[in-house]
């Protein structure tokens, strides 16, 4: 990541159209937004759009604005995001999912700097800078035909490639803190020992998005100022085990209750504070538990 950083720092200076490609959630908006304000663009718009989210026909209209009866429906001219990303920068995410038609009007976009609106006769000019993204490798869409190579070529002067969030699990605490502060709104502060090291060991699907969903949601229910592992998802725990069936019947839920509270506490050298936080519950309710046991005065 320190070689992305740098990438950013470097290429945010220049004019260039830049590539960003990695997986799903890994961040590429926000990179791109870190291009914008630190370029000499940075006073005028940012505009993103999701090419993946869009049928042809409409971010055809989406991206280069329509004139007054274009189609049905289209009783106004609109000006497209194009036009509106004027003197600033444009983000293409997803743009592996554009058509073979709009990659042909896009290239024309970037070399000429210009563009016709759907339904108009006139060709419109406009500076803008093009970001785009994608979470597939282009090069191989180029080699079997499905992405226009000189489109590739043009969007390809300068490719920054973002690992994964599981190949980088050292920023899983930066930035697991970072969305703390950013949702926490200071009830919440900080993340038990225990809850980081799920967090670290978790491989991240969702990458960088995923994170700050899971840290969002357990801002919103943990009771405490620091998020627990009970506070965190099913999927981020470590899988419980096996219930064994005891005959004539299953085990009561007291008694797994047990079990786990003893084990927790056998985990963390008996020490009744962290064992309490580590299972999400105050001081007293555990030493009520353990004098329940038979354990403790």
């Amino acid at each position: 990541m320190v070689n992305v950083y740098k990438m950013i720092a470097r290429v945010a200076q220049t004019d260039s159209t830049v590539l960003l490609q990695g997986e799903s959630g890994t961040g590429k908006e926000l990179i791109a937004r870190a291009i914008h304000v630190n370029s000499p663009r940075a006073s005028g718009p940012f505009v993103p759009v999701d090419s993946g989210a869009l049928a042809e026909t409409l971010l055809e209209s989406e991206l280069f604005g329509h004139e007054r009866g274009a189609f049905t429906g289209a009783v106004i001219a609109k000006k497209g995001l194009l036009e509106k990303a004027h003197l600033g920068t444009c983000f293409l995410d997803e743009v592996a999912d554009i058509s073979q038609t709009l990659q042909a009007k896009l290239l024309r976009v970037i070399q000429e700097r210009e563009f016709r609106r759907v339904g108009g006769t006139e060709p419109m000019s406009v500076d803008v800078r093009i970001i785009a993204a994608s979470n597939r490798d282009l090069k191989p869409l180029v080699e079997s035909g499905k992405f226009r190579e000189d489109l590739y070529y043009r969007l390809n002067v300068v490719t920054i490639n973002i690992p994964a969030l599981r190949e980088r699990s050292e920023d899983i605490p930066l930035l697991a803190q970072f969305f703390v502060q950013k949702y926490g709104e200071k009830r919440v502060t900080g993340i038990s020992r225990e809850a980081m090291t799920l967090l670290t060991h978790y491989s991240w699907p969702g990458n960088v998005r995923e994170l700050e969903h899971i840290i969002e949601r357990a801002v919103v229910l943990t009771p405490h100022s620091t998020i627990v592992p009970d506070d965190l998802p099913p999927t981020i725990q470590p899988s419980a085990p096996a219930v064994t069936e005891k005959a004539p019947g299953w085990a009561t839920l007291d008694g797994l209750e047990r079990d786990y509270i003893l084990r927790a506490l056998e985990a963390h050298q008996h020490d009744i504070g962290r064992t309490a936080e580590v299972l999400g519950i105050h001081r007293k309710t555990l030493l009520r538990k353990l004098r329940g046991y038979g354990i403790g005065g």
